[in-house]
């Protein structure tokens, strides 16, 4: 396998592996420090299971590893440095919000104009509404 498609495919299967919206929060809580599953649990407000759930699959990938104290099971982040990672990126959210908002500026605009227009039939009225 080239290596590109190995690095590739190692990138993906990362990003695969922190795609769902627990597992991201998840991240960011570990980020802060170590947590036992009952406190993500309250953190998050989901279920024990899920959150266990979650962090197995975070395990199996090495992004988290546990430690134990006695009973107590408390995880961690293996490179804390993936969190910042996942902050950076909100950079691309922000912008395809800012194209939202361009978009829902412009459909405003339009949607002014066009019922401003009394030339144009309005698309609103029901064609016996338009009649009277």
């Amino acid at each position: 396998m080239p290596y590109r498609q190995f690095v590739a495919q190692e990138l993906a299967t990362l990003l695969g592996a922190v795609s769902h919206h627990d597992r991201i929060q998840i991240v960011q809580e570990l980020a802060k420090g170590e947590q036992e599953v009952k406190l993500l649990q309250q953190k998050l407000g989901i279920s024990h299971s899920r959150v266990s759930q979650h962090l197995s699959l975070l395990r199996s990938h090495k992004i988290v590893a546990e430690r134990r104290v006695g009973r107590r099971v408390i995880y961690h982040l293996v490179v804390p440095e993936l969190a910042q990672w996942l902050l950076e990126a909100l950079q691309f959210i922000e912008f395809r919000l800012q194209r939202s908002d361009e978009l829902l500026s412009a459909v405003e605009t339009a949607r002014n104009l066009w019922q401003t227009d009394e030339d144009a039939p309005s698309l609103l009225k029901s064609p016996s509404q338009a009649d009277v």
